[in-house]
């Protein structure tokens, strides 16, 4: 271990301040010239005359800290006009003028009362004046003069702070600071402790002296390159991620700091130089591996890349240490994971002709399982794409078929989404956007753009325009639209109007006589036979109507048909009004008149005047379930072999004596639904049957039992009585039913 010293060497030198001399002439205002200044003033242009000063006065400076018995002498004033008489005072104002400054009023000497100190002041600023004792008069005008403190060495040096603090770059050469050695490295001590004394060597008071402690840093410098604390490193990434994954990261050390310390990391060499790329942290001075191109595991399965770390910012002066950087090795396996299937293409665009026929098929998408175990893949369309279903697709080889007409004036273009998925992992799936253009087929006729009122006026002359048409196709042709105007073929000559193709999509309808009579014909009906030029051929025929109007001699309508007619009789608007709301009204009356009339014929159901309920209809029927009425004959309903003849309705009373209907005998088996229907057009087509608001209920209970009905409404004996008789036969269980119903005691209770 090598030990390093610093030995500070500072020189002080002790500088002399020389105070000039300054003359009292020469402060005071500048007042020494003796000359005369004669001006002349702008207004009168009188002379002006500049008095002669008799200041004199020698110079003026003390030492400071003066140490003796009596009062130091400053200096003396005096002027010219002092005789000697003592006649004349001399009074002196300003900094510390009769305290720290005495004058001797009739001489003009100046004394300084007391110690002064250059540290605390170092010049004072006075006035002096002279005046005459017995006049008052002032003899000279009052002028200023300055007393310099003259600096004597009375103290030691002093530092201005107790701790200095000082940085010195390592590996320093010698300087003003000395050190030991110099290539002292801060990686080996990085802060000193140094006393520095400051000696006074000259003046009234040589020899003192004051220190001072100064710590020293040593600075970084760029003289250590970098070093990876290990020369391999290993890392595993999935086939699937995606671009930009961060994988890993490696550090390289650097025992500098800073700005000397910051690194960057390249990729030197290797075989997946093209694969992956290598960023550098700027926070950390680490080298981020990322994924540069997609991997294939079944493509390549381990890669190795070289990558050098090397420091940023080389000092030139340290470049003979070595090359300031490092080299790894980083080692990369891919893993291999079951990817969804590929398709060949990131998106189909298909076209296919509008009036192509279901079930073609109009285009295929393809894709493939990039595993190695190639699984097998079906296809399907998202159905949330297709929510008409107008498309299909063959699971097997994604062949895309039509299901339904198409139409491209209604939709042009469909956009669907395509799916493949593994047969064996229904979990891995992929989708594609299929855009399918429907391209346009001729199948629409043009047809009037708007709808026209034309009129043409009485007066018009032959050759006159009185509309111009156009037309408009919902086809769209490459070449663009080309419409043609003729006239119908069974009306080619026209008598009152003449069609003029303008070759620009548009026709001109003229006049073709001399006047138009709205007596004889007020409107004209035009055909216009109207085709385009596009494959096949479409064609349509517009009807033009074309009103006879009366017109001013501009040409401007002013009545038209029926409604000029009667204006032109003399009646007025209001009038044409008040006949529609008289007519109106009588109509009104005459309905009341005939519904109050109608009311009064009729009679109502209920003749008693005390009865307020509700119509009600009363049948003198004793039901249906008994055996001596014929009102109502439900059986036949109940069982299709329960059949009688047909009897008349007692409920109403018929107009007409109908014909017996009989109904049509249900022998076979039939359903119960048809059954219902039968019988309700049966009853729908009886003028016996009873009104609409009754309510008939049909009860069925086919045909196939072997016990027949149950229901003694269905019963063919109605003229003998019912024997019950067995029942006395089936146990004690049907006791009660035989002592009700069987035997003649029971009949007669």
């Amino acid at each position: 271990m090598r030990t390093y010293h610093c030995i500070p060497l500072f020189i002080w030198t002790y500088i002399y301040h020389t105070v000039d001399t300054i003359l009292l002439q020469e402060k005071a205002n500048g007042y020494l010239s003796s000359k005369k200044i004669v001006g002349l003033t702008k207004d009168d242009g009188k002379m002006l005359r500049r008095t002669k000063r008799g200041w004199m006065w020698n110079q003026f400076f003390l030492l400071e800290e003066y140490t003796g018995t009596d009062t130091q002498y400053v200096g003396k004033l005096h002027t010219d006009q002092d005789k000697g008489d003592g006649n004349l005072k001399y009074i002196l104002t300003g900094d510390g003028a009769g305290s720290l400054f005495v004058i001797d009023e009739n001489t003009g000497d100046i004394h300084a009362a007391k110690k002064l100190d250059r540290e605390e002041k170092s010049l004072y600023i006075l006035r002096a004046k002279a005046i005459d004792r017995k006049t008052g008069r002032q003899v000279e005008p009052e002028s200023e003069f300055i007393i310099k403190i003259h600096d004597i060495n009375d103290n030691e040096p002093k530092f201005t702070k107790d701790l200095y603090t000082a940085s010195v770059p390592e590996m320093s050469g010698v300087g003003i600071i000395k050190t030991a050695l110099p290539d002292m490295s801060r990686e080996n001590r990085e802060q000193y402790q140094v006393v520095i004394q400051a000696k006074d060597m000259g003046g009234q008071m040589g020899g003192l002296s004051g220190t001072t402690t100064v710590n020293i840093t040593l600075t970084d410098v760029n003289n250590n390159p970098p070093r990876f604390p290990q020369s391999t490193y290993q890392f595993n990434s999935p086939e699937s991620v995606p671009l930009g994954t961060h994988l890993g990261r490696i550090k390289a050390n650097d025992p500098d700091v800073g700005q000397n310390a910051e690194m960057e990391y390249s990729i030197a060499e290797g075989d997946g130089a093209d694969m992956f790329d290598v960023i550098t942290d700027k926070d950390t001075q680490e080298g981020i591996i990322t994924v540069k191109q997609n991997l294939d595991f079944e493509n390549k399965m381990l890669y190795t890349l070289r990558v050098d770390a090397s420091n940023t910012h080389p000092d030139p002066r340290f470049l003979y240490l070595g090359p300031f950087k490092d080299t790894a090795v980083v080692k990369i396996s891919v893993e291999d994971i079951d990817e969804p299937p590929v398709f060949s293409k990131v998106s189909y665009l298909i076209e296919v002709d509008e009036d192509v026929k279901e079930g073609s098929i109009i285009g295929q998408v393809t894709a493939y399982d990039p595993d190695v175990r190639n699984n097998l893949i079906k296809y399907s369309v998202d159905r949330h794409t297709d929510m008409d279903r107008i498309f299909g697709i063959h699971s097997e080889n994604g062949s895309i078929f039509t299901l339904k007409a198409l139409d491209r004036e209604s939709s042009p273009w469909h956009n669907i989404t395509v799916t493949a998925t593994e047969i064996n992992n229904p979990k891995q799936s992929s989708h594609i956007p299929v855009f399918i253009r429907i391209l346009d087929i001729n199948d629409h006729a043009p047809e009037f753009a708007m709808y026209y009122e034309t009129f043409v006026c009485e007066n018009a002359k032959p050759g006159q325009l009185i509309q111009t048409v156009s037309v408009m196709d919902k086809d769209d042709p490459p070449r663009g639209h080309k419409f043609f105007f003729e006239p119908v073929p069974e009306f080619t000559l026209n008598p009152n109007f003449t069609i003029v193709d303008n070759k620009d999509n548009t026709a001109g309808i003229m006049t073709r006589k001399d006047g138009y009579s709205r007596n004889k014909m007020s409107t004209y009906l035009l055909p216009i036979l109207i085709f385009d030029n596009d494959y096949p051929i479409q064609s349509s025929t517009g009807t033009l109507t074309i009103r006879v109007c009366a017109c001013d001699s501009q040409g401007n309508m002013q009545s038209c048909t029926a409604e000029a007619l009667i204006l032109s009789a003399g009646l007025s608007t209001g009038a044409l009004v008040a006949i529609l709301l008289c007519v109106l009204i009588l109509l009104i009356l005459v309905v009341l008149f005939a519904a109050l009339k109608r009311q009064r014929k009729k009679e109502p159901l209920i003749i008693s005047k005390d009865d307020v309920r509700d119509n009600v209809v009363t049948y003198n029927d004793e039901g249906g379930g008994e055996e001596d009425t014929q009102a109502f004959d439900i059986g036949k309903l109940r069982n299709p072999e329960a059949r009688e003849d047909s009897k008349l309705r007692r409920d109403v009373m018929p107009e007409t004596i109908f014909q017996i209907r009989r109904t049509v005998p249900l022998w076979e088996n039939i359903d119960v639904q048809d059954f219902i229907h039968r019988r309700l057009k049966e009853n729908d087509a009886d003028p016996s049957a009873p009104p609409y608001d009754s309510l008939a209920t049909y009860a069925y209970e086919g045909n196939d039992s072997i016990a027949d009905s149950l229901s003694s409404l269905e019963s063919l004996t109605v003229d003998c009585n019912q024997d019950y008789d067995y029942l006395s036969d089936w146990g004690p269980r049907f006791k009660k039913l035989a002592d009700m119903y069987g035997g003649d005691d029971s009949d007669r209770d």
